[in-house]
């Protein structure tokens, strides 16, 4: 089929990708067809294997970049007290939740759809930004500042905690967002005993 008038590599790849981010996140990876990619996009369905081996290689891409940008954007300040690492984490990561509540949809409902090569590389990707929780909470334990039974399970269970603003929190409601970083943060030093 022709390409669509207009179409270009730089424009439609990103175009694609977008697409598939979105219809994933609102639809489920499964439900969604390239054929809707395609005219989410307004491109012929066989325009999109040019930009991607399948379905299963694209949403292992955007997996990929979601964790990869995670972890190029994390900063941690090694030598800053615990606290405020721990308190510069939370304001990171609520901040890229809401930012990105597709992307990170994604990386937590359909890390199962992936094929065992592609689960094992996001699910390590995954593992990296955790342990850098983890080690800031390993900071404060050692520093005396934190009460922490076990710093993996902790790390998991904070996690899950800053990533769940995504399913309630709106722009315009009863919270602004720093707000929310001051709440957020005062539950998260409960929770290490801080």
């Amino acid at each position: 089929m022709a390409r669509t008038q207009g179409s270009r590599a730089e424009i439609t790849g990103p175009l694609i990708r977008e697409a598939a981010r979105k219809l994933f996140a609102q639809h489920g990876y499964a439900a969604v067809s390239m054929r809707q990619i395609a005219k989410a996009v307004g491109v012929q369905v066989g325009t999109i294997y040019a930009y991607t081996e399948d379905k299963q290689a694209l949403l292992a891409d955007l997996l990929r970049d979601h964790m990869e940008q995670l972890l190029t954007d994390w900063q941690d300040a090694p030598d800053a007290a615990p606290l405020d690492r721990l308190d510069s984490f939370v304001h990171f990561h609520i901040e890229t939740s809401l930012d990105r509540a597709d992307g990170v949809f994604l990386s937590y409902m359909e890390l199962r759809n992936l094929n065992p090569d592609n689960h094992a590389e996001i699910t390590a990707l995954r593992r990296c930004y955790e342990n850098a929780l983890q080690a800031i909470l390993d900071a404060g334990v050692a520093a005396g500042v934190m009460r922490v039974a076990d710093t993996r399970l902790a790390t998991m269970a904070l996690i899950a905690m800053l990533t769940g603003v995504t399913n309630w929190y709106r722009a315009g409601g009863r919270l602004d967002r720093a707000a929310l970083h001051r709440h957020y943060a005062g539950l998260v030093r409960g929770a290490v005993g801080a």
